[in-house]
């Protein structure tokens, strides 16, 4: 018998699944036993010409409808999403290892947002009249035209609508390859898009590695890309999408600062920083992973962290009691292994955790080092992980200096009572999504996105809309035109 988990076939194309064995098979293992419960295959040259082309002629149709008529599509398609959302969190959980109880939250219903949000914006995109005494000017904003997704594998669904809705609200068409550990759920967007109304191929899913993505990325047809992945990977692919003169966002990797100041409210920061290293097993490139605590609370800080991460309950994820789960994948788990070793022969004091877990599937128990410094690699590299590195400090200028001294600028944040320190320090930080007493929260109305080497442009709210659209502006003269001959 085949498991729930397995796909109708590898991509969906045209509004329907397409198969093709002849590409290199691609196996799903579901991280919390190390079974294999799924194969997909990775897009031969056939596929990807297939989803390039239909998704550039589905394309002219979908912009010329009312932005009302789109809207009204990405809406429906948010409805049948939150109607589903207990299955699509069952499948979001064997596509990544995430707790249920986590994925029944923050995942589906995050996507669904993002749809929801975005198609209540479509038909309000509109240009402007510029008056020019007699004359006067018009813009138009326009769909780029056909659009490529790249995602990541910590948020399957979520990036699949993060990139798709803002994308088809624009009338723009496209074509959406998901990390292949975990090309699972963005079948189910696409799949629920059509269901919604949506036409044939203006969301196109193909699966594969680096030359599926390479080939999307250097096609001439395609005017836009949109990564979400690490630094490496985007310096890559933003350069192959310069050398096409291409739209590009670029939603990369971070070592954020999360800085707790003397008076702040201990549980609350502890909350933050539990939020902000542990959930989805520490594996969000927005973590703030540099938790810098004032000296005088720091050991009241790491005594209540110690005693409220022994709370966590490792285990089967499709228990909703489990509120930690594994690693995406083994490759994963080794990564962060080898940074909890450094981390312990640099130096740094082990607080709690430190290993692997003794259990099945590729678990490592939420780890916590004190004393790191700032020439620590744990306090240098993203771990993508469940590590968080707690440094101290005295002084309000001193802790902003060796925040910023970083290449990444993704997020920061600050916990505090005084607001006018809050706002102070947030303000130097450079980082391009913010909390102040909070930490990782992620609305779609809310731009998300870094700065330095984090990244380019924005994710969500209104800002996307200009990822994913141009101005036209048309200059009118209404009397004689004067020349020189």
């Amino acid at each position: 018998m085949t498991h729930p988990a397995q796909p109708k076939a590898s991509h969906f194309i045209n509004g329907e699944y397409v198969e093709d064995t002849a590409g290199t098979p691609i196996p799903v293992i579901y991280a919390a036993t190390g079974e294999q419960i799924a194969t997909v295959y990775a897009a031969t040259p056939a596929i990807v010409e297939r989803a390039l082309s239909t998704a550039k002629e589905a394309q002219k149709a979908w912009a010329k409808m009312t932005g009302t008529e789109r809207g009204r599509i990405l809406r429906r398609a948010a409805d049948i999403m939150r109607e589903r959302n207990h299955e699509l969190s069952v499948l979001e959980t064997y596509d990544t290892g995430k707790p249920l109880q986590e994925t029944l939250v923050a995942d589906a219903t995050s996507g669904a947002d993002a749809l929801e949000y975005f198609g209540g914006l479509a038909a309000s995109l509109t240009g402007e009249h510029i008056p020019m005494g007699e004359d006067w000017v018009y813009t138009v904003r326009e769909a780029l035209g056909l659009c490529v997704g790249i995602g990541a594998w910590n948020y399957p669904t979520q990036i699949a609508c993060w990139k798709g809705a803002p994308a088809l609200a624009c009338g723009n068409s496209m074509v959406f390859k998901p990390s292949e550990t975990t090309p699972l759920c963005a079948l189910k967007v696409a799949e629920i898009l059509i269901e919604a109304g949506a036409p044939a191929g203006i969301y196109n899913v193909v699966q594969g590695m680096g030359e599926v993505g390479s080939a999307l990325v250097t096609d001439p047809r395609v005017d836009k890309v949109s990564l979400t992945g690490s630094v490496p990977t985007g310096k890559k692919v933003y350069a192959a999408a310069a050398e096409g003169m291409k739209h590009v966002t670029m939603e990369l990797g971070g070592k954020s600062p999360l800085i707790i100041f003397d008076d702040a409210d201990i549980d609350n920061a502890v909350g933050g920083a539990i939020n902000g290293n542990f959930y989805s097993s520490g594996q969000v490139c927005s973590n703030g992973t540099r938790v810098f605590v004032q000296k005088s609370i720091k050991e009241k800080f790491l005594a209540r962290l110690a005693e409220r991460t022994g709370n966590a309950i490792l285990g089967d994820p499709m228990d909703e009691a489990t509120s930690f789960g594994p690693m995406v994948s083994e490759n994963q788990m080794n990564i962060v292994l080898g940074y909890i070793e450094k981390g312990k022969e640099e130096g740094a004091r082990l607080i709690c955790g430190g290993k692997r877990a003794d259990k099945d599937g590729f678990f490592v128990e939420p780890t916590v080092f004190a004393d790191v410094t700032d020439d620590m690699t744990i306090a240098r590299e993203e771990i993508f992980g469940p590590v968080m590195s707690v440094l101290d400090f005295d002084t309000e200028e001193e802790v902003i200096a060796r925040a910023n001294d970083t290449e990444f600028g993704l997020s920061a944040g600050v916990f505090t009572n005084d607001f006018s320190r809050a706002h102070r320090v947030i303000g130097q930080l450079e980082a391009g999504s913010c909390f102040i007493n909070s930490y990782n929260d992620a609305p779609v109305e809310a731009p998300f996105g870094g700065v330095k080497a984090s990244g380019v442009g924005r994710e969500n709210s209104k800002e996307a809309i200009k990822h994913f659209s141009q101005v036209k502006s048309v200059y009118v003269r209404m009397g004689d035109v004067e020349a020189a001959f």
